[in-house]
């Protein structure tokens, strides 16, 4: 079945979903083919090692970020990327209070 969005969404009409341990996150735009996230963490919030199917691209909106891309991390600051292929071990740590834009191909069921 297709799954989609409006074509536009509102920052200030979308609602924060709590996932707790100092960790939000907004779902914005999705089709079948694509879903764009914006996740917001405390200082010493984590996204813990996970890995899952899809292909994800994060863009750090604000803060900084440890990031860890099958065991290669780096420093992420705010206006650097990353590119996540499909089933890497990946996961972060913030180390500044900040704001990840994430996008996913295909969309995360399992966020809706």
């Amino acid at each position: 079945m297709e799954q989609h969005s409006p074509n536009f969404q509102f920052d200030n009409s979308t609602e924060w979903e709590d996932l707790g341990q100092g960790v939000r996150r907004k779902v914005f735009g999705y089709n079948d083919e694509l879903m764009l996230v914006k996740v917001k963490f405390d200082k010493g919030a984590t996204g813990t090692l996970h890995r899952h199917p899809h292909v994800q691209t994060s863009f750090v909106s604000e803060g900084s970020f440890k990031y860890s891309i099958d065991g290669e991390e780096k420093i992420l600051n705010k206006g650097d990327a990353c590119l996540v292929p499909s089933n890497a071990l990946h996961g972060c740590e913030c180390l500044e209070a900040g704001e990840l834009i994430d996008s996913f191909a295909p969309y995360r069921e399992d966020f809706l």
